[in-house]
């Protein structure tokens, strides 16, 4: 295992135990988040500011569930916070997309940039891409014919629009839709940039792209 994988499987294991800790009664919490702010340093792009939980973070890691009203307004939130690609052009390469969405690359102490387009995807982490693929998460829903599924028959077909625009703010900011929802808000974190982001839409609906086979 190279220092790279570990450093991308220390910080999953880190944001893992954050999570855990606000699930803890408040006594026991605030002496745990004591002991992990003094565990931890900052060490290249990788800063202790990562510890720091927003609202919808620390909601859906508690002991118990958001109630509906606070998960109705994290999704509001997160919906509000959605921006839609210049020019509303919300396709690239698939080709392009495949390569982003293998890439778990980024966001680690060792990496020199925070410049997204030295990130991947890292989908194959949480989901099923292809038919083909023989080990991938389970995290989250396999995505093998998302498109085709969702009816999608071309990239211009107007009656593709919702499920195009519902797709684009899932991977802008996941939480507008489920407030609770594990998977990365790239484009709102700035994960990923537009143009990779334009990628991954046309992996995930282009009739041509391995996804839909």
């Amino acid at each position: 295992m190279n220092r790279k994988t570990i450093a991308y499987s220390l910080s999953a294991t880190l944001a893992l135990i954050v999570a855990g800790c606000a699930g803890m009664p408040s006594d026991n919490r605030a002496d745990f988040t004591a002991m992990m702010k003094s565990s931890f340093r900052s060490e290249g792009i990788a800063t202790v500011d990562r510890l720091v939980q927003d609202e919808g973070q620390a909601a859906c890691s508690s002991d118990q569930p958001p109630s509906e009203a606070v998960a109705r307004r994290i999704e509001a939130e997160a919906i509000a916070s959605i921006q839609w690609p210049d020019g509303r052009r919300f396709f690239g390469d698939w080709k392009a997309g495949e390569k982003l969405a293998q890439s778990g690359r980024g966001m680690t102490w060792s990496d020199k940039s925070t410049d997204p387009k030295s990130n991947g995807g890292n989908c194959y982490n949480c989901h099923q891409i292809t038919s083909a693929e023989i080990s991938y998460g389970t995290i989250g829903p396999s995505l093998w014919n998302y498109g085709k599924l969702r009816g999608v028959k071309s990239l211009t077909d107007p009656a593709a629009a919702p499920v195009i625009e519902y797709t684009w703010g899932k991977l802008w900011n996941s939480k507008a839709y489920a407030a609770c929802s594990n998977m990365p808000r790239f484009g709102h974190k700035k994960l990923l940039d537009q143009d990779q982001l334009r990628d991954l839409m046309a992996l995930l609906l282009d009739p041509n792209s391995p996804v839909n086979q």
